[in-house]
């Protein structure tokens, strides 16, 4: 199986490259990702209207991955609490390793096809359910075990991939691949390919999140308020949203603990 995330580099002899050449060259690399994106936003509207519709109806989402792909599904769950306001269940990442391998690297944990699906059943999944595997190789034993044993219980599944005929492929109901081509550093896939996969991931919580109902306008009503800066975002927000002077905003804020409770009490 040929990997275009695998072929040699557009450039040689890195070593020889000044500090700022190598940042220009990467960041021409990193250019291209947008436009790739571009091309599979038909294919990440398919799924995102999927997982729309199942947590609609009491599902959630769920990411599985190995190494980079694991910890950027890992980031993107997590963020959905504090900006959505949404329970800490409702978006779960899952990496081959569990969690201590969010901060290094465990040994042969991605090569262990029957895992992703104990891991899943320990978070009791349903039919209700979406599993989403990340992997940039596209042929990832962990994710691509979970997502057949997935298919086999009936429970919808999507991938994220960046190379092309795949093992991932044929174990995902929606699949989206993003061909970035060779990585600046040959092989290193945490580049371009996590950078696809990181800007794949905001375009898909985030607009599940919207049409789920977690913003309004153009704000995140329902963010969870735990510090002093979140404080500040929130009172400017409920003042852009209404006609109430800040010290009036921050009592209400106050009583109601939240932006919507207060914009659905004035």
């Amino acid at each position: 199986m040929k990997k275009s995330t695998e072929e040699a580099s557009f450039y040689n002899n890195l070593e020889k490259m000044s500090i700022d050449d190598l940042l220009i060259n990467i960041n021409y690399e990193d250019q291209k990702v947008a436009k790739v994106i571009s091309k599979e936003i038909p294919h990440i509207t398919k799924l995102a209207n999927t997982i729309v519709k199942k947590m609609a109806s009491g599902g959630r989402l769920f990411y599985i991955g190995s190494g980079t792909s694991g910890r950027l599904g890992i980031v993107d769950a997590s963020e959905c609490p504090p900006t959505f306001g949404v329970s800490k269940n409702m978006v779960v990442g899952i990496i081959a390793g569990g969690d201590s391998a969010i901060r290094a690297s465990v040994e042969s944990a991605e090569d262990n096809m029957s895992q992703a699906w104990e891991d899943l059943k320990s978070h009791n999944i349903t039919k209700k359910d979406v599993v989403v595997g990340i992997s940039a190789s596209g042929t990832t034993p962990y994710v691509i075990g979970g997502l057949k044993d997935c298919q086999k219980h009936n429970i919808y599944t999507g991938c994220i991939t960046c190379n092309k005929n795949m093992p991932i492929l044929k174990v995902s109901d929606s699949p989206i691949v993003l061909l970035v081509g060779p990585e600046f550093v040959t092989g290193s896939t945490r580049m371009k390919a996590g950078t696809a996969q990181k800007m794949t991931l905001n375009m898909l919580s985030t607009s599940v999140m919207i049409k789920l109902g977690h913003v309004i306008d153009n704000k995140m009503v329902d963010m969870h308020i735990n510090n002093k800066k979140l404080e500040k975002r929130a009172i400017q927000i409920i003042q852009n949203m209404s006609t109430l002077k800040e010290t009036e905003a921050l009592e209400l804020l106050k009583k109601y603990g939240s932006v919507r409770k207060v914009l659905n009490n004035i």
